[in-house]
């Protein structure tokens, strides 16, 4: 019984959430619920980013850490084999510094797309999943991002001689289907893990703060996903 009626009031939350959103900005309520929902998605996006953009942001933390291409991983074992792992590890680092400089190009990319989003858009993720927000991001940021990291990841790989020959080995490998094409350019291979990496953590800050409201120190945030509830 008690269940029951625990199940009922998130329904019922749920309800009345949605329908705070439809009123417009006129309503209070429907203000509070964007504007809770606002600084929970720009609090997740600057974690993620501040976390990700310092110094070992990307190379020490295992998550979300870069390896070269799984179909280059015998290669990397040829090259330790052969007496060259200070050379493998040198590659393996800089991919992981280009990812840390770029990430924080993704802040006003993020940022953006909190102020633009519609009420359609956050009734969705309100009443969505645990990502929903995340998957937002990813669907309005991530053409904008892409292009923002690349440059940044172009100028930091440049500066590493083997970068240039993994372009030209994995180059060929791909003709033979024996590297991924879009893993044959090692720009494209790393600004696309380093986004991976970014909506990794902001799901991460996401759920973190669905799960405990109150444990973000926000009255605003406590009472718009305090309501949803869960089990």
């Amino acid at each position: 019984m008690r269940s029951i009626t625990r199940f009922i009031g998130i329904l019922s939350a749920l309800v009345v959430s949605a329908q705070a959103m439809a009123l417009g900005l006129g309503d209070l309520s429907g203000k509070d619920a964007a504007a809770g929902l606002k600084e929970a998605l720009t609090r997740g996006a600057e974690v993620a980013v501040v976390q990700l953009g310092k110094t070992d942001g990307f190379m020490g933390d295992a998550r979300v850490r870069i390896p070269l291409p799984e179909s280059l991983r015998a290669a990397e074992k040829m090259m330790r084999t052969l007496g060259m792992k200070k050379e493998a590890d040198h590659l393996i680092e800089a991919m992981n510094r280009a990812a840390e400089s770029a990430v924080v190009e993704a802040k006003p990319i993020l940022l953006d797309a909190v102020h633009k989003m519609s009420f359609d858009d956050a009734k969705g993720i309100l009443t969505g999943g645990d990502d929903a927000a995340t998957q937002y991001f990813r669907r309005t940021t991530s053409g904008a991002i892409g292009d923002k990291f690349l440059p940044v990841v172009k100028q930091a790989t440049a500066k590493v001689q083997l970068a240039e020959q993994y372009n030209r080995y994995a180059g060929q490998a791909s003709k033979f289907g024996l590297v991924k094409e879009k893993d044959a350019n090692i720009d494209g291979y790393v600004t696309r893990k380093a986004m991976d990496g970014l909506f990794l953590l902001i799901a991460e800050q996401e759920k973190s703060i669905r799960r405990d409201p109150v444990g973000s120190g926000s009255k605003l945030l406590q009472t718009v996903f305090g309501s949803l509830g869960h089990d």
